[in-house]
């Protein structure tokens, strides 16, 4: 594993990866790990893990980072796409959604190489207010989010089981607050850095999960940020939240079948990610 940091960072990077010795030794994990301040250091990766650019402020919306952010995307993208042409792509950067397609552009890499963290996050918090809602173990709940990692995104109550009894099938389904649950997701980010400065333990565990269903070849479905092209009801070409199978050749949008509220709903957030994603690759261009 190989930390990489601006120059004139090697403390902050060498505290950093101290402290995540000190985790592996506690979890009796065996790993070599070392830190650079050289992105080439990075050649041949298999996964790189790109966190690069401006943290979102409170009262900031992800949309507000987006040109300076994508310049940072961009630079190292075209990078890894030259030094690690093998590697899979994982965009965290926010607004994460039209990063991941800045990334796609500038690697040169195949749409299933690059792909960011997206509504993954976001639907394992549904998943844990559905959970305590329902007083069941969150394992027992299976739900997704689509669409774009903020205001607009869609939760698919359509594919939402509980214990594999789908969730309108329930009794206690008719007293969900549904509306006040996806206020929660929707703001948790903006809650967080609001009250402690900034998400890092729920992003960390997302991403973990993330590069571990890759590098270990599992072909999970996933909801994260992927280039489709119609997979879902005929609507694509831009990178979303969006179902996919994740496995050591990269991500695989997985095509699916949506209520006609949830399809219009999505359609709603593709025209937004689409038309943001358009507006930066124009002034990058320039």
């Amino acid at each position: 594993m190989l930390l990489i940091g601006r120059s004139g960072r090697e403390k902050l990077l060498e505290g950093c990866a101290r402290d995540l010795k000190d985790s592996f030794a506690a979890r009796g994990t065996h790993l070599h790990l070392s830190y650079s301040t050289d992105l080439a250091d990075a050649r041949e990766s298999d996964v790189v893990v790109c966190a690069s650019g401006v943290p979102r402020q409170p009262g900031q919306d992800r949309n507000d980072l987006a040109l300076g952010n994508a310049r940072i995307v961009a630079d190292i993208a075209r990078t890894i796409g030259r030094i690690a042409p093998d590697a899979i792509l994982l965009i965290i950067t926010n607004p994460v959604d039209p990063m991941t397609a800045v990334a796609l552009e500038h690697s040169g890499l195949e749409p299933r190489q690059v792909f960011g963290l997206g509504t993954h996050l976001d639907s394992m918090r549904l998943k844990s207010l559905i959970a305590n809602y329902f007083k069941v173990h969150v394992s027992e709940v299976h739900t997704r989010i689509i669409g774009e990692h903020g205001e607009s995104m869609v939760p698919l109550w359509s594919a939402t089981t509980i214990g594999g009894i789908q969730i309108s099938n329930l009794p206690a389904f008719s007293g969900l607050p549904a509306q006040e649950m996806m206020e929660t997701v929707r703001t948790s980010g903006e809650f967080i850095i609001r009250n402690k400065g900034a998400t890092i333990y729920g992003p960390g565990e997302a991403i973990a999960t993330l590069v571990k269903t890759i590098l270990g070849d599992e072909n999970r479905i996933l909801t994260v940020s992927s280039y489709i092209r119609s997979e879902v009801h005929g609507i694509g070409d831009v990178c979303i939240g969006v179902p996919a199978r994740l496995n050591k050749q990269g991500v695989f949008p997985v095509p699916i079948r949506i209520e006609e509220p949830e399809v219009i709903g999505f359609q709603r957030s593709v025209e937004k990610i689409r038309a943001i994603t358009r507006e930066v690759m124009e002034k990058l261009d320039r």
